[in-house]
């Protein structure tokens, strides 16, 4: 292998950097993947409530603004993995549905169909070993109560990649939710995929590497042929593919298209960081008159079809620590320890429309900073139903005997980040064709949940996996690599 010279370059190890690696390396290509970040320690730090919540110790410490130019921080991950070392690890499939358009609740249609992503959500789900555990006692105790408040309610099974060996582990039991598995119970994209490819000689996962510029040909800006990073190196290859996720893959390449010109040509160049969903979802905490004892809890998710968009998802152990960093800091430990006894978490979700006002922008706001331009009242069939789902899960709560409190995530909950460089079948409205590359671009993909032109209703990882393993298939069935 020539230095710095590959068949791939992969920008991101995430859930769909890392999986098209994996499918890419099986297929006996030489690829690199550059990391911004380096992997997690193993010394208990990343299941600390003080460090990873209080502290936000791991978390993105580069600011942001809004569309008003106010800063925020949202809450981006860079290290080995992504946010799938972090996330939940609640892994479902979009329904066949969701690849279709709903221009009602102003939804864009896949230009694939699920059946095409099937057989990759097979193995996406082999790779990660899911499982489906039993609701603990007080849970399905609560479970039954809200059921028989309102049978509208229906309670599923959640698909988790968690190994069941986490039950014989109290401490990683009751941190999995949020935090970085220490022993590798989560199955995230480097315990799942790069760990299995790590000894390939065509392999290569390089660390703080975080890459600056795509590369363009000497005598063609329509074709990219590598990326330069931070630190001043190169790496070259017969594919580039995007995979640094939908609020860094598209400002990579509005950057690029400005630098060459492009901006002006190419046809999609408009829609580069536009579609920005990233879902409606409110935490809403529920207190019960009686101290609780699971453990697990995040076994469960609820579908209504009265709100067709949305769901509600069972979230991980909450006791008074965790809850003490949510609350002001005059709140007395002894109250967060009462409450977070009796406190049990959920995840009200609502599929958010797409709108080509909702985007980000490279470097466009004070000083430099990039933009978050988000607004609900974009896209307010979604705000609408999120706000009715939302009450009306409080109401059967408090009929189940809890009453609950939600607050909406804000601009900063961006773990479900998508959109920004939707697939399509035309240039004019889209961005990537149904194969991951971009129009009118040679060699450049997109491997990341940016493509993504719909949310669904339930957590997109599974999916980014799903696309990731379909292009790196894509990609290494193709004998020559001449764009």
């Amino acid at each position: 292998m020539t230095p710095n010279v590959y068949d791939a370059v992969i920008i991101g190890s995430g859930a769909g950097g890392a999986a098209v690696a994996f499918n890419l390396v099986k297929a006996n290509k030489n690829v690199v993947l550059l990391e911004r970040g380096e992997s997690l320690p193993r010394d208990g730090s990343t299941l600390a409530v003080k460090t990873v919540f209080k502290q936000g110790h791991y978390k993105n410490k580069a600011p942001w603004v809004d569309n008003r130019n106010r800063t925020f921080m949202p809450e981006e991950f860079y290290n080995v993995g992504g946010k799938t070392k972090w996330y939940g690890a609640a892994l479902l499939r979009f329904a066949p549905h969701e690849f279709e358009a709903d221009e009602e609740f102003h939804c864009l249609p896949w230009p694939i169909g699920y059946a095409d992503l099937e057989p990759y959500y097979d193995q996406a789900e082999e790779l990660l070993h899911l499982h489906r555990f039993e609701n603990e006692p007080e849970l399905q105790k609560l479970i039954d109560k809200i059921v028989a408040a309102d049978p509208g309610w229906r309670p599923e099974s959640l698909p988790l990649g968690v190994k069941r060996a986490i039950l014989q582990d109290e401490n990683e039991a009751k941190h999995f939710d949020g935090f970085a598995s220490m022993c590798g119970y989560k199955s995230d994209s480097e315990v799942s995929l790069l760990n299995r490819i790590a000894d390939r000689a065509n392999f290569r996962l390089l660390t703080n590497k975080q890459v600056d510029s795509l590369l363009a040909g000497e005598d063609s800006p329509q074709t990219v042929i590598g990326v330069r990073c931070a630190d001043g190196s190169s790496f070259y290859g017969s594919r580039v593919i995007l995979a640094a996720g939908a609020m860094t893959s598209p400002r990579l390449l509005q950057d690029y298209l400005a630098q060459t010109g492009l901006n002006a040509s190419l046809p999609s160049a408009r829609l580069v960081g536009a579609h920005f969903k990233f879902h409606v979802n409110s935490a809403l905490v529920a207190f019960s008159p009686f101290a609780k004892h699971d453990m697990l809890r995040k076994t469960a998710i609820f579908f209504n079809a009265a709100y067709p968009h949305t769901t509600v998802q069972c979230l991980g152990w909450l006791d008074g620590e965790i809850l003490a960093t949510q609350l002001p800091a005059a709140v007395p430990r002894f109250v967060a320890n009462a409450m977070g006894k009796r406190a049990y978490g959920f995840f009200v979700t609502t599929e958010d429309g797409s709108s080509p006002d909702n985007r980000i922008i490279s470097c466009g706001g004070h000083g430099g900073l990039p933009v978050m331009d988000y607004e609900l009242g974009r896209i307010k069939p979604s705000r609408d139903e999120h706000r009715r789902a939302v009450r009306a899960f409080e109401g059967r709560l408090l009929q189940a005997g809890l009453m609950g409190v939600a607050k909406y995530m804000g601009l900063a909950g961006t773990a479900h980040a998508m959109g920004t460089l939707v697939t399509g079948a035309n240039p004019a409205d889209s961005v990537v064709d149904a194969d991951g590359k971009v129009h009118g671009l040679q060699n450049l993909y997109v491997g990341d949940g940016s493509i993504l032109p719909r949310a669904s209703r339930v957590n997109p990882a599974l999916t980014i996996y799903a696309w990731g393993l379909r292009l790196g298939r894509h990609l290494g069935q193709t004998d020559t690599f001449d764009g």
